[in-house]
């Protein structure tokens, strides 16, 4: 099994969710993060002052599939959240030695 986490902007959510469903993806948890990488960060002005803001609000995908899903995701989720711009965001794949679903106690892939 493989953990997919893609780092994306918010607009791009509902585009990856449905394309991802059409692929067969089931299931992932969204987290709401803030990071700074190539984008850095921006200046806004609030009631006058000026102030420089280097964390990014982004999200988080969090994805676990069989290994044989992993590439399509990954495509998947490649081609739909870029733009071609500097903050598209990442995406990182590592293994995962098991999985237990707590209500019915399949494990492995069957658990996903």
């Amino acid at each position: 099994m493989k953990k997919i986490e893609a780092i994306i902007r918010h607009i791009k959510l509902d585009d990856i969710k449905t394309k991802l469903n059409e692929v067969g993806v089931q299931g992932m948890t969204v987290l709401e993060v803030k990071g700074f990488g190539k984008q850095k960060g921006y200046t806004e002005t609030w009631r006058g002052s000026k102030r420089e803001v280097f964390l990014n609000p982004k999200l988080m995908l969090s994805i676990v599939v069989t290994d044989s899903m992993a590439p399509v995701v990954v495509e998947t989720i490649r081609a739909v959240a870029k733009t071609g711009e500097i903050g598209d965001g990442k995406i990182f794949v590592s293994n995962i030695e098991e999985a237990v679903a707590i209500r019915t106690g399949n494990s492995g892939d069957d658990a996903l």
